[in-house]
């Protein structure tokens, strides 16, 4: 498990009037973050304006080890401390393994569900999308006078359905199969 690449899910909640101000914090951050062993990217989920507040940033590291040296790290901890007076609680965290973060819930104590229902989970997210990118996405393509091409369909194909299953059809659907998925 310790080499199948890790994510955090990094949750801040900021100051009202203090975004600009966080903005560039995360500009601060982002190239020390870059030179951790083993940094594979983030992604940061910005608030709706004058609706939330928190923002969400998910990295990925190639290894929890790794992952866990970056958070504990000198560096992380000094620009935190220099965040600190932006949040409104407490830098809050939470390491996952692999494809973990697809099932991370509003609540922090809920454990990860077991591996094989994770995998029903995904396959029964991505079954569906993937007929639909054939049904929907090709044919718009061959719209748009894109001639079809199996590399380049692929691309853009699996390109929607990770951003669909990531962004969209996952934090909902696991919303919807909670108690089955905890129990």
């Amino acid at each position: 498990m310790e080499t199948q690449g890790a994510s955090v899910v990094i949750t801040h909640h900021v100051l009202d009037g203090k975004q600009t101000e966080y903005e560039k914090w995360l500009d601060e951050i982002l190239p020390v973050s870059k030179s951790a062993k083993g940094f594979i990217d983030w992604q940061i989920v910005r608030p709706i304006p004058n609706l939330t507040f928190v923002y969400t940033v998910i990295i990925r590291f190639d290894t929890i080890e790794n992952l866990r040296n970056w958070m504990e790290s000198d560096n992380r901890r000094k620009l935190i401390d220099k965040a600190h007076p932006l949040f409104t609680k407490e830098d809050n965290y939470e390491i996952k393994s692999g494809l973990d973060f697809l099932f991370y819930g509003e609540k922090t104590d809920n454990k990860v569900p077991v591996r094989w229902k994770q995998y029903l989970a995904t396959w029964s997210a991505i079954y569906p999308l993937s007929l639909l990118m054939q049904l929907l996405l090709l044919p718009s393509l061959r719209l748009m006078n894109i001639p079809a091409n199996r590399y380049f369909d692929t691309l853009m194909s699996t390109g929607c359905l990770v951003f669909l299953v990531i962004y969209v059809v996952m934090p909902n659907y696991t919303k919807l199969i909670r108690k089955w998925l905890y129990k």
